[in-house]
């Protein structure tokens, strides 16, 4: 895994943070990144990710700033969020988003659930 950047609750690896930037220019729309949790897949809990408004950003959401985009993230979620690095890899098998999360005492085979 690639090194993430700076110390935050939902860190971004370089990566990522090249490819979020790139899928949000082809949105053509100054958008920010919700990650966020819900309840459900393999493991009991999966991983969501979607770009939104910024003026959806609630006054309760935390909010990290990356040189040019927000990442917003409700509290709840950000319980079994924080120390998240997310990553992302171009592999025609395994490639897209990784998420590293430093709460999930297990992960499903796919990556994108987890329980605590």
């Amino acid at each position: 895994m690639a090194q993430a950047t700076q110390q935050r609750g939902i860190q971004l690896t370089p990566t990522a943070r090249k490819h979020i930037i790139m899928l949000r220019k082809q949105q053509r729309q100054d958008l920010c990144l919700r990650v966020g949790i819900r309840q459900g897949g393999c493991s009991g809990m999966s991983y969501l990710m979607d770009f939104e408004d910024p003026s959806k950003i609630r006054d309760n959401d935390e909010v990290f700033e990356y040189d040019g985009f927000k990442i917003v993230c409700d509290p709840k979620s950000l319980l079994y969020l924080y120390g998240l690095v997310l990553d992302y890899s171009n592999a025609m098998i395994g490639g897209g988003f990784q998420f590293t999360n430093p709460n999930a005492s297990q992960t499903c085979g796919c990556g994108k659930s987890f329980a605590v």
